[in-house]
């Protein structure tokens, strides 16, 4: 009878190569966090020292709104991206990112809503319904907000237990509802036709498109078997 302890290293080969780097999720919650980190100090820069800084231009609040806006977008698209990238490359730590860059995309946007909220309706919950019923690109922005929420709600390897994993996959598609309300929403929300909120939506068609590919590991696998 075999061993047991060459399947048991093998295992364990396996998941360490599988395993991401220790340097790879600190470095992308730094480069999600900077923004908001970067906002941070120049908003102090400009209320306690420097009242006449244009480092966040001539209007400080419409460029805050829309750099959390437009930065919830970017993690939404890293985040559906992930999946994508893994197809193309077979690089499984990648895969670890995912839940990560989706919270990520979440908190600005609650950011874009709140900032929103107190600086143009005062926190009347009334007064973002009826803006709702009026604009409706602020009606597809909550709909991308609202499609993120049960989202964060479940990214917990609990959640996953407690609904099940294909139940949990299922609700989880609702990330593709949510990346394209929010890209519909950018693309009404500036005056005119401008070129790049378009150009986030072909990006965002471009990385669902990906994900109907077969899984580079498995087509390999496949293609290895004998006929």
């Amino acid at each position: 009878m075999d061993s047991p302890e060459p399947a048991k290293l093998r295992i364990s080969s396996a998941a360490r190569l599988n395993a991401p780097p220790r340097w790879l999720k600190p470095v992308v919650h730094l480069l999600a966090a900077l923004p908001a980190l970067w906002l941070l100090w120049a908003w102090g820069d400009l209320l306690f020292l420097n009242p006449a800084s244009m480092q966040l231009s001539a209007e400080p609040v419409a460029y805050t709104h829309n750099l959390l806006g437009l930065t919830a977008l970017r993690c939404l698209l890293a985040c559906l991206a992930v999946t994508p990238v893994f197809k193309l490359s077979g690089w499984t730590p990648v895969m670890s990112l995912r839940r990560m860059l989706g919270l990520w995309a979440f908190a600005y946007a609650v950011a874009h809503l709140l900032f929103y909220m107190a600086m143009e309706l005062d926190f009347s919950l009334t007064l973002l319904l009826k803006e709702v019923a009026k604009r409706q690109f602020i009606l597809f922005g909550m709909l991308a907000l609202l499609s993120m929420l049960p989202l964060a709600l479940t990214s917990t390897r609990a959640a996953i237990k407690r609904l099940g994993g294909r139940a949990w996959q299922r609700l989880h598609r609702l990330v593709y509802l949510a990346g394209l309300a929010a890209a519909v929403h950018f693309i009404l929300r500036v005056k005119g036709f401008q070129l790049e909120p378009w150009v986030y939506l072909v990006v965002l068609v471009l990385l669902l498109a990906i994900r109907l590919l077969p899984n580079r590991k498995r087509a390999s696998r496949a293609a290895a078997q004998p006929a």
